[in-house]
């Protein structure tokens, strides 16, 4: 499986903190699994409607996967489909658009 970009997301305050870090280390959910989950267009509604239900205010990052190489692993995860999943962390360089979810 391959794809250029995927996206993360992040609540604003996990935004703020990543903008003036410069780096992201992951939520509580990516530190506890061991990597930083990430979802394909196609996945993306389904992930905010999954796990960010009644939150307002989400920030949406599109990243860049190609500079990650190995660090990017797809695997399985809701219903047996393939999801990108970062085991690096993640530097704000590799967000290349970003989009606001009210």
């Amino acid at each position: 499986m391959s794809a250029l970009t995927a996206f993360k997301v992040l609540t604003q305050h996990q935004w703020a903190d990543f903008e003036r870090e410069r780096v992201f280390r992951g939520a509580p959910v990516d530190i506890a699994d061991g990597y930083i989950h990430l979802s394909t267009a196609e996945q993306l509604e389904g992930t905010i409607a999954r796990h960010f239900a009644g939150q307002s205010c989400l920030m949406i990052a599109e990243v860049d996967l190609v500079q990650f190489g190995d660090a990017i692993r797809w695997e399985e995860s809701r219903g047996g489909v393939l999801f990108p999943h970062l085991y690096a962390e993640l530097p704000i360089h590799a967000v290349i658009s970003l989009q606001r979810r009210d």
